[in-house]
């Protein structure tokens, strides 16, 4: 059975315009393939130059979001908060995405353990690889107690 396709604002916690990625164009168990393009008008962009390239990373990191995002949805859960652990060897070939690059940006899930998973990430234009990076990812079952650990007031 094929995974049902849901609007890339319905798998992230937040809005836009800090939704970065245009649409998911393809996933499956333990993926997600989204897509970008660069353009004026839409965050971290410089007429001049384009997107730098660490904007990458939370390209990246919003499509681990999204396949989470889109699995707890097909759970019939609501998506929840998740954080960025960490970063590990981010590489990347170029400086700048110009204007009118079209990006995928691909996540693959290696390792789930509990609130913690692992994932390789690329960054593509016109299928070469431009960026990789694996990231560690937080989504805590438990916000509430999370916040309250740190002295943190929770509001609904």
């Amino acid at each position: 059975m094929a995974p049902k396709d849901y609007p890339i604002e319905s798998l992230l916690p937040h809005a836009r315009p800090m939704i970065l990625l245009d649409r998911v164009i393809e996933r499956d168990s333990n993926q997600l393939i989204a897509e970008v393009m660069v353009r004026p008008g839409i965050p971290f962009f410089r007429p001049d130059k384009g997107i730098a390239a660490h904007v990458a990373v939370e390209w990246m990191a919003q499509a681990c979001g999204a396949y989470v995002g889109a699995r707890t949805l097909d759970a019939g859960m609501p998506v929840r908060v998740g954080f960025l652990l960490g970063t590990r060897d981010f590489n990347c070939r170029i400086a700048w995405f110009e204007s009118g690059n079209i990006l995928t940006v691909s996540t693959v899930l290696t390792y789930r353990q509990e609130d913690v998973a692992v994932f390789d990430c690329k960054v593509s234009r016109q299928d070469q690889v431009v960026a990789a990076a694996q990231l560690t990812v937080f989504q805590p079952a438990d916000m509430a107690a999370l916040l309250a650990s740190q002295g943190i007031a929770h509001e609904k």
